[in-house]
């Protein structure tokens, strides 16, 4: 099938939306937008890349916040153009075809529901330091139990808890950007001016360090798909995801590239506090600052709860839409009071088994599992990428009132991110650890895209 058959033929995705319901308000959108660019991965999973690349960890997010600016801005062009609960697997389906559409799609629902499980157990493992001797996977099952049922109940359920997951988020890390620049120019009582004492060792561990601080922080900004996801059950899908993306530039510049500049000026990259108890508290812990330490554990708890519901939710929508489009099993997309109920339970067990594993088969099926997934994000870059070149085309062509959202340089930006993406591909499998995961996702990739293929052509036939 060819592209151009492929982008005349791609059924609506609004209509096959319609009995999702629409009960975002553009506060929970905006909020969304906001906090969603604080993930679990900017507060727990930092640590280890500063320890890797040392101060050099600002240029790392540097690199990769400007590859995350180009992607988004992608996905909100196409995502004001067409809103769809399928976001970008949509897209996909739109302008390559049925098999990109189910590849992204699953192997995205596989990602986000195995990312539902690892965050109920790092939620778990903050509130058994506070409470010892409770179960960890007795916190799990209770965090999944909330979460599933405000899922279940309606969409303003899961918009109101990202609002004020975000709320204290947001609020939060302002405060710690606020206390650490006043602590950096010595104006905080009790504090020294550090200067630039702590990045002298600019890059300690050489290029190697950097690429293993890169690769960390690509994946910290997984996640931000979902403001696009979210969008197509708002008010205002059109405008809600515009006014989003347009505003990412300055979130990713603030809350990621300024709370790492921040944490590397005032804490020795080397301490092994860093990556023990995660570089936020470890700088307020730094500082001297009585409790706060333990109120951002807190933070960390909350951005691990806002990423658990924030999961459940899309992989709930990323199902719906498939199923709607033909590509999924059908009980997946029954539809009752707005939500997608069974897709809702289904995401939520499959994140619970990922749980069993991790405490049942730790050695070997758990592992295999988390290194099927570690580069799923960068597979669904591509795809955007690669719709985006194709749907803008189209638009411009049939319907350029649609481009509400413009790519920044078309085509040229979309051709220097996807060059940025096979560069990471590239450092990944020059690294051991990685390697391992390139090649596990590029299994799973293939296997869900002959699958993908084999059903597109038999629909075809039919």
């Amino acid at each position: 099938m060819s592209s151009r058959t492929t982008l005349d033929t791609a059924p609506e995705t609004s209509a096959a939306d319609a009995p999702l319901s629409h009960g975002l308000k553009q506060r929970h959108l905006s909020m969304i937008a906001l906090g969603g660019v604080i993930g679990a991965g900017l507060f727990v999973g930092s640590g280890a890349g500063i320890a890797a690349a040392g101060p050099s960890i600002v240029v790392a997010y540097t690199i990769s916040g400007l590859l995350v600016m180009l992607v988004m801005r992608m996905l909100g062009e196409m995502s004001a153009a067409y809103p769809s609960s399928g976001s970008f697997s949509a897209h996909a389906e739109r302008a390559i075809g049925p098999w990109a559409g189910f590849t992204a799609g699953w192997s995205f629902w596989v990602l986000l529901c195995t990312a539902v499980g690892l965050e109920g157990i790092g939620a778990a493992k903050i509130v058994t330091g506070w409470l010892p001797g409770t179960p960890e996977w007795g916190w799990v099952a209770l965090f999944m139990v909330v979460f599933c049922v405000a899922n279940l109940a309606a969409v303003k359920n899961f918009g109101e808890f990202e609002f004020w997951f975000a709320a204290l988020k947001v609020g939060a890390i302002s405060l710690f950007l606020i206390l650490g620049v006043l602590a950096m120019t010595g104006v905080l009582p009790g504090t020294d001016a550090p200067g630039a004492s702590n990045l002298h060792d600019f890059l300690p561990n050489g290029s190697e360090g950097l690429v293993i601080g890169l690769l960390a922080s690509v994946f910290a900004y997984g996640g931000l798909e979902t403001v696009t996801i979210a969008a197509a059950e708002s008010e205002n899908p059109i405008q809600g995801v515009a006014r989003a993306v347009r505003t990412a530039m300055w979130r990713i510049g603030l809350f990621y590239i300024g709370s790492m500049a921040v944490v590397v000026t005032l804490v020795p990259w080397d301490s092994k506090e860093v990556v023990a108890k995660g570089p936020y508290v470890a700088a307020l812990d730094h500082l001297g600052i009585p409790g706060a330490g333990q109120l951002m554990n807190v933070v960390v708890l909350v951005a691990l709860l806002s990423a658990m519901n924030a999961n459940v939710y899309g992989a709930s929508r990323i199902a719906y839409s498939l199923v709607e489009r033909g590509q999924g099993p059908k009980a997946l997309g029954r539809v009752s009071g707005g939500v997608p109920r069974i897709a809702v339970l289904a995401s939520s067990v499959f994140g619970f088994v990922c749980v069993v594993l991790s405490y049942w088969r730790p050695n070997d099926v758990f592992p295999w599992l988390l290194n099927m997934i570690g580069a799923v994000i960068l597979v669904v870059w591509i795809f955007i990428a690669v719709s985006q070149l194709l749907l803008r085309r189209k638009v411009e062509r049939e319907t350029p009132e649609k481009l509400v959202v413009r790519m920044w340089a078309y085509p040229v930006l979309t051709w220097v991110a996807l060059a940025g993406m096979a560069a990471i591909f590239v450092l990944m499998a020059r690294q051991p650890d990685t390697r391992v995961q390139l090649y596990s996702t590029g299994a799973m990739t293939l296997v869900l895209a002959a699958v993908g293929y084999a059903w597109q052509r038999a629909r075809a036939r039919a």
